[in-house]
């Protein structure tokens, strides 16, 4: 797989020389196709970078960062003459308008899918150290980022870039944090709780802080003179059409949701949510405000509906698609050269330390008001440290404007501060002392579980809950597939599922626990139905059986059942003669040669399930064959066993499965895509042929029954 990407992504690089000329005068069809060409390469690229750099246990949207500086105009495309991503005439971004276009709605559909993330309950609960938190990490990363721009670079406090800088430093990312918490089983405590509060509001101010510096430097762009009164008022203005406007979308958002029910399915209302946010995201923009501050605005009203969680959902393709292209796109726009110069790389240093001593005192420092330690307090600050998409969009926005000196310093922050956190925020945490003065866990919702035999019959009716639950207008949908984690939303009310092996546990308030037991109840009762349907069709189907042999066709091709018996039937699994003469012992010892060999790991789980599948269903299909089989995961692959019986067996009530003969036991791991009922109907469509059973009963090694299985 990876030599044939290897050689796709070759082909594509020597298309690439011959499109990657200059194209600003050439026709708009030209241009389309390398754009196309562009973003093909760029995906590829994307994906590599996220392997290698997932492979060597490291954030993988840095390897996508990584993966555009090298494809960039400002290394591969100025050292391979006539790659197509050359610096494009006329752009202050060094990349073509319509590539800069793409990633700008890439920007606008993460930030749109970040507010949507954001728990407001959460983050009322937590309002006071979440909010004193997300101030002071703004206020001091603000100031520490401008004192840079005015210390090292010499500039003014109200210039562009000055303000451009201390804005850049009050982005937060906590996704990884976020999952340090979640491997370490802290996102409920207080250090986490409180962290994932504070990037709510520290997400909200730093939007905010972005709006006032746009509205500044547009003022500035137009020849406004500065004056303390026009900075508050540009600030009032900002303020107000953001606090106006998240208020109004809050406001109407359930009505506006009720009214895209009837829109179609939920990928199309999710598709016109995304609208919208374009829509608000270019009104915002005409108010002299960035785009991404409409797009976030959005989702934050969506947010509190019950389709927040359906429209991360359904619009999972479309950010898997854009997103790696817009930090591909942010690593491309990065001058590495630049890197070179000592003053940038020492200035690039300086601010990346004092981003993050600001973090860790603007953050930490409050929650010693709270009742946490010193060490909870270090706890919280380090969690807080990792900058990330917007810190680069916010980057992105200042290249536009014509400030690209800032773009590398945003990457060379956002990759250190990325590195840096995970272990010093584990070291925090492996001190062993409380970071709160009183220690308490999060309070947990009340819960209902639900125990069942199987986790076939777990899974059905898991099914069927969720059904059930769409019908009465919830949202549903699949949080964390590897932990059987599941999510309900209908308005105020949300119930979180858990489906595991044998059982199914609901947590959900006070309120709601009456409606998950009657929704239980009846998916259960719709199962009584159900059987009582089909009692009949399984009578009429008690067991497996052997179809007569069809009638010889010429010009018929070899079947494929061959190839598929010739994988899985193994010499050393086959005993000619078997010693037992009933069912049960007949089974036991095929299992026994399958342990022996080491196909099978737990003799009494395989043995148990076999049994199991026999009660419900006996396996002799006739014609002196029985096919004894089950689903454990005592196999880690599909395992056979054949055995020729000297006497008859008996492996069914009928007479056709009295007098069996050949008995092929098959396994299959129940957790594990295996072709299983392919190879049992390729076992009974072999031995159709009344010569070849008498053929193989007659047998007396190994070797010979199964070239007689094996033959056309």
């Amino acid at each position: 797989m990876k030599k044939g990407l290897t050689f796709l992504f070759t082909v594509c690089a020597a298309t690439l020389v011959a499109a990657g000329t200059d194209s600003s005068g050439l026709d708009i069809t030209h241009r389309m196709m390398v754009l196309a060409i562009q973003v093909g390469v760029i995906l590829f690229a994307a994906r590599f970078g996220n392997l290698l750099f997932t492979w060597l246990r490291l954030p993988s949207v840095l390897g996508e960062l990584c993966a555009g500086m090298v494809i960039g105009p400002y290394a591969l495309g100025r050292l391979w003459d006539g790659w197509v991503f050359q610096l494009f005439p006329g752009s202050s971004v060094g990349v073509s308008p319509e590539l800069y276009g793409l990633c700008t709605v890439a920007s606008i559909v993460l930030l749109f899918l970040v507010g949507a993330e954001t728990d407001l309950k959460m983050f009322m609960r937590y309002s006071a150290v979440g909010s004193l938190v997300g101030v002071g990490g703004v206020v001091f990363s603000y100031l520490a980022g401008a004192t840079i721009g005015v210390w090292l670079l010499g500039l003014s406090w109200s210039d562009p870039t000055t303000i451009l800088l201390g804005v850049m430093s009050t982005a937060t990312s906590v996704s990884i944090t976020a999952r340090i918490l979640s491997d370490r089983h802290k996102l409920d405590s207080q250090e986490g709780v409180t962290i994932l509060a504070g990037a709510v509001i520290d997400d909200v101010l730093g939007i905010i802080m972005l709006a006032i510096g746009m509205g500044l430097i547009a003022a500035k762009e137009s020849g406004e003179t500065f004056s303390w009164g026009h900075i508050v008022g540009i600030a009032a203005k900002c303020f107000g059409i953001w606090l106006g406007a998240t208020a109004v979308g809050i406001l109407v958002s359930r009505k506006v949701a009720w009214l895209l029910r009837f829109c179609g399915s939920h990928g199309e209302v999710a598709i016109l949510t995304l609208g919208l946010a374009l829509l608000v995201g270019g009104l915002f923009e005409q108010a002299s405000l960035a785009m991404i501050i409409g797009a976030y605005v959005t989702g934050l009203a969506f947010s509190r509906t019950d389709m927040g969680v359906m429209i991360q959902e359904k619009l999972h393709g479309v950010y898997q698609f854009l997103v790696p292209v817009f930090f591909v796109v942010m690593g491309m726009m990065v001058n590495i050269g630049e890197f070179a110069q000592e003053g940038v790389l020492v200035a690039g240093l300086i601010y990346t330390a004092v981003a993050v001593v600001a973090k860790i005192v603007g953050c930490g420092l409050p929650t010693l008001l709270f009742g946490f330690t010193p060490v909870g307090a270090l706890r919280v600050g380090l969690g807080m440290v990792p900058r990330g998409e917007v810190a680069l969009i916010i980057a992105g926005i200042a290249a536009a404007h014509g400030h690209t000196e800032i773009l590398g310093v945003a990457v060379l922050m956002t990759m250190l501060t990325t590195l840096v956190s995970p272990p010093l925020l584990l070291a925090a945490f492996n001190i062993k002392r409380p970071g709160h003065r009183h220690e308490s866990a999060h309070d947990a919702q009340p819960a209902a579980t639900y125990h069942f035999p199987n986790h076939t019959i777990t899974d059905t009716v898991m099914g069927k809950i969720l059904q059930n639950l769409t019908k009465e207008g919830f949202f549903t949908h699949q949080i964390n597939p590897a932990q059987g984690l599941y999510q309900a939303r209908r308005d105020d009310t949300v119930v979180n599922i858990t489906c595991g092996d044998t059982s199914i546990a609901f947590a959900a308030s006070p309120d709601a626990l009456p409606f998950v037991r009657i929704v239980m109840a009846e998916s259960l009762a719709e199962f009584e139905t159900v059987l009582e349907a089909l009692r009949k069709p399984i009578a009429e189907s008690a067991h497996l059986a052997i179809e007569p042999p069809p009638q010889p066709q010429p010009h018929a091709k070899p079947a494929g059942r061959l190839a598929v018996l010739a994988r899985h039937v193994r010499e050393e699994a086959i005993i000619p003669n078997l010693r037992a003469t009933d069912r049960d012992g007949a089974i036991r010892e095929l299992l026994a040669r399958l342990h022996a060999i080491g196909a099978v790991e737990d003799m009494a789980e395989a043995e148990a399930e076999v049994f199991r599948r026999e009660a419900v269903m006996p396996t002799g299909v006739g014609f002196g064959v029985a096919c004894p089989h089950a689903r454990t995961n005592a196999v880690s692959q599909l395992a056979c066993a054949i055995g020729i019986a000297p006497t008859p067996i008996d492996f069914a009530d009928d007479e056709e499965g009295r007098a069996c003969r050949i008995i092929i036991l098959t396994l299959t791991p129940d957790t594990v895509n295996s072709p299983y009922m392919t190879f049992i109907t390729a076992a009974l469509t072999a031995l159709r042929a009344p010569d070849k059973r008498r053929a193989l009963t007659e047998a007396n090694d190994a070797a010979d029954i199964r070239r007689i299985l094996l033959a056309p």
